[in-house]
């Protein structure tokens, strides 16, 4: 595993300045709407798209870049962005030119014993260099890492959602980021990984009950459904429409966060994990998270007073708005022991004692 382990980040939407801050193996961000939790999962959305040469699709899909920089070009002339993970690190600039974001620098770094040396990756291109410098002998370590982070977004549930139609079947590679491969990955699993898969099987039948397995055809053909069976009634097959919003993304985080560790990227970042979940359910998913990251690095934004009862303070980031301005700051565990004998966590964040609520 490649842990990011600190990043600094200038001028990101409402990150005006995060100055080397220090990440750990589970981050859970929590906060007021609008503070800023989902633009720090934005960064990292925005990186995946980088790796994929898609920077200029993710600017335009958020209505340019004024919409990008801190208050618009006219109050910030650049993006700048440094991360670092073991002894190798990444470092970019992004500034506007006409509709778009071009590279002002873009460089990887080794620091040893001795020395810190910076490879320049070039200036003035409009998609990151870094995916195609696998010859450099500093790139071919960052661009597993950075490659390897991937957000996951599984609010869209309707009833036109594409994890509720129908599926390719050899699509079983990677779960997707909107889960919009749920049934045909899961079968890869029961083939494949007939324990990962009994582990799910066995955490989504804790939160539905009625729940008793998925259905997999033996000639599926080309294109398949997420089907599944009830407990008191296994001889009729049921599809992905007869699943309530909160089973089917429980279904989604479960195979997520259950499936072999090396199917797994090395940072997973979830966004509001905890909707439609009935609050047993979040327990469970609380679990959940704290098991994967004994392996791999968490970044969940929520809004859930539930699942930050499940966690340790120095699980959780504080993220406020001052001035304008995201604002990010992990608890302390031992400035919070003598509150804690008393009340939750989440007791503490609804007293304001934490803050990350809504302030004038």
């Amino acid at each position: 595993m490649t842990r990011l382990s600190r990043m600094t980040v200038r001028g990101f939407k409402s990150i005006q300045t995060l100055e080397d801050f220090k990440l750990e193996r589970l981050n859970v961000l929590i906060g007021a709407n609008g503070a800023g939790k989902s633009n720090f999962i934005s960064f990292f959305r925005m990186l995946s798209d980088m790796m994929e040469g898609r920077l200029q699709l993710y600017v335009k899909g958020e209505d340019g870049p004024d919409a990008v920089l801190f208050g618009g070009r006219k109050r910030t002339r650049q993006i700048e962005a440094e991360l670092h993970f073991g002894s190798n690190g990444y470092r970019f600039m992004l500034s506007p030119a006409a509709n778009q974001l071009v590279f002002s620098d873009e460089a990887t770094y080794f620091s040893g014993s001795y020395a810190r040396v910076w490879r320049s990756l070039g200036t003035g291109h409009a998609e990151a260099n870094l995916p195609s410098a696998g010859e450099d002998t500093i790139a071919r370590y960052v661009i597993p890492a950075v490659q390897s982070w991937r957000v996951f977004h599984f609010h869209d549930t309707s009833s036109l959602a594409p994890v509720r139609t129908a599926q390719p079947v050899r699509d079983n590679l990677k779960l997707k980021s909107d889960a919009s491969n749920l049934g045909a990955f899961l079968r890869m699993l029961r083939e494949r990984y007939p324990e990962s898969y009994a582990s799910i099987v066995e955490t989504v039948q804790m939160v539905a009950p009625f729940f008793k397995d998925f259905l997999h055809r033996d000639n599926p053909g080309e294109r398949m459904e997420l089907e599944w069976l009830e407990e008191e009634d296994p001889d009729t097959p049921r599809g992905p429409l007869q699943l309530s919003d909160g089973t089917l993304r429980f279904i989604c985080l479960a195979t997520l966060l259950l499936q072999p560790r090396k199917l797994q990227p090395d940072a997973i970042l979830i966004d509001e994990p905890e909707l439609g979940l009935h609050p047993f359910a979040i327990v469970i998913l609380a679990s959940l998270l704290r098991q994967t990251s004994a392996d791999k690095q968490i970044i969940v934004s929520t809004q859930s007073v539930e699942l930050i009862n499940q966690l340790e303070p120095a699980d959780v980031v504080v993220t406020e708005r001052r001035d304008g301005a995201s604002v990010f700051q992990r608890l302390d565990s031992a400035r919070l022991s003598e509150w804690l004998e008393e009340y939750s966590l989440g007791e503490l964040w609804k007293m304001n004692v934490v803050g990350g609520r809504p302030t004038r």
